[in-house]
């Protein structure tokens, strides 16, 4: 496509097939497989399996994600300012998705030369997680390329969570699972879903390296083959002029974060969602091992979990319509905040025993932070376009860079936070039981702190000042000014 004009024969508020719904949402299932296996895994892996201590875990985390807050923007800019011939945000998908998909496999590499090697862990980790932003960028700037349509948006956000909690579901509830079912010295346990018992192993035996590994590896062709399918089923329509693009700079990063206020909330509300939701990622498997002291029950709890994210996903447009879109945040995310002190009730000694407690907290939990999580992603078209709007440039790139930005800053203070929580406590991996001040720690970590800060992330989406009809009046004046050869 030629980017010089605005092209006639493309239909920018275009209504998407059912194909290329699925195939766009294909790429956030393959993500999922792919970035959600580390950010849930890899603190526990490095800490028990791999034999490093929960502070140089944490600190491996802190010095990455330091290196992504300059790496980002500059791929946003540079994925700005180029094009490909077959597309200009399609083609990384394959490009820097073969990459990932082997440097993600190599970070539970089963080789006893480089057990405990702090340099081989961060080096793993670092190209990881630098190739995971030159897909994850451009995948996130194709969402605002599909359409201009609002409620096409929603509907794409809809598939695209479903999508995505479909992977969640291979993730937290079956990944767990696999890697215990391959784990060595198994023993035969009632995993709390209607009396079935499996042949489960150690998971935290040094010797597991090669179960997870094996069980990885297969999760990351699985997603390479669904990011493949995002790259070959959707169509790109809603881009820049090659005006815009010669004239995109890296400091129009600041300029954005300084004009567009929907942006800076936008992104603020990312920062703190997913910083308390990875906070419950990571401390997961600790306190199912050590404050619960049954994770044979993780699998079966979190597949009850799965079921919001799954199938209420289609309530998400209709919630939102009734009520609007602010109020949506709050009435998920004071949902997430029950379903939290649910699992805190769980957790003391007289109910613990009782599973169907643990049912019902993270069934809550996840409903409310699926939703918030997931939904939050269908107002960044919307951000993008008032960026153009206000500027004349649409710098989707740069825009999803800083939204990715905001998000990976929110991973690595849930990855790093809870490791250096649990260095303070004395959290020992290589004992079967903890003292008291670690399981204090642990729950601080599940279940705490994610309750203050979604209570922050509730007072944030009250400042976003963008409202539907705004961004449909926004979109409109925008199709002129490119009819009229304003743009």
């Amino acid at each position: 496509m030629a980017f010089n004009q605005k092209d006639n024969t493309i239909d920018e508020f275009a209504k998407l097939s059912w194909r290329e719904r699925i195939s766009y949402g294909a790429g956030d299932f393959a993500q999922n497989l792919i970035f959600g296996t580390i950010g849930s895994m890899l603190l526990f892996y490095l800490t028990t399996v791999y034999g490093i201590s929960a502070a140089a875990g944490a600190t491996i985390f802190l010095v990455v994600r330091w290196i992504n807050v300059f790496w980002d923007p500059w791929i946003g800019t540079l994925i700005d300012r180029h094009n490909f011939k077959s597309g200009k945000y399609r083609p990384y998908l394959l490009y820097a998705g073969i990459p990932l998909t082997i440097f993600s496999a190599c970070l539970f590499l089963p080789i006893d030369a480089i057990r405990g090697s702090l340099p081989y862990a961060f080096i793993a980790y670092l190209l990881t997680a630098l190739t995971y932003s030159v897909v994850n960028i451009p995948y996130g700037a194709l969402n605002a390329s599909l359409t201009r349509d609002n409620d096409e948006v929603s509907t794409l956000t809809t598939v695209r969570m479903t999508e995505a909690n479909i992977g969640n579901l291979l993730v937290y509830t079956f990944l767990p699972l696999f890697v215990q079912l391959a784990s060595p010295d198994k023993v035969s346990k009632d995993i709390g879903f209607f009396g079935i018992h499996l042949n489960l192993g150690n998971y935290t035996s040094p010797h597991a390296g090669g179960a997870y590994f094996m069980v990885m590896s297969i999760y990351m062709i699985i997603g390479f083959v669904m990011l493949m399918g995002t790259y070959s089923g959707i169509k790109e329509r809603v881009l820049p002029t090659k005006e815009e693009t010669d004239n995109v700079k890296y400091s129009d990063l600041f300029k954005e974060l300084k004009r567009n206020k929907p942006l800076l909330v936008l992104g603020m509300f990312f920062l703190i969602a997913f910083t308390f939701m990875f906070f419950g990622n990571t401390s997961e498997a600790f306190f199912f091992q050590y404050n619960i002291g049954h994770p044979e029950w993780l699998a079966s709890i979190n597949l009850i979990g799965s079921i919001p994210g799954i199938f209420l996903v289609f309530l998400w447009p209709i919630v939102r319509k009734k009520i609007g879109k602010k109020q949506f945040f709050y009435i998920f995310l004071t949902l997430f905040i029950i379903g939290q002190l649910v699992l805190w009730v769980w957790s003391m000694p007289s109910f613990k025993g009782n599973i169907l407690l643990g049912y019902l907290g993270r069934f809550l939990q996840q409903w409310g932070i699926t939703a918030a999580t997931g939904y939050m992603w269908a107002l960044v078209p919307e951000v993008v376009s008032y960026g153009e709007y206000k500027s004349n440039k649409r710098v989707a790139g740069i825009i999803n860079a800083l939204m990715g930005l905001f998000f990976k800053i929110g991973l690595a203070l849930g990855g790093i936070v809870p490791g250096y929580i649990n260095a303070a406590v004395h959290f020992d991996g290589t004992k079967a039981t903890q003292s008291a001040s670690a399981l204090n720690g642990i729950m601080l970590s599940m279940i705490w702190i994610p309750i203050i800060l979604a209570v922050v992330a509730i007072w944030i989406m009250s400042r976003y000042p963008l409202t539907d009809p705004e961004v449909v009046r926004i979109n409109q004046e925008i199709d002129e000014r490119k009819a009229e050869g304003r743009l």
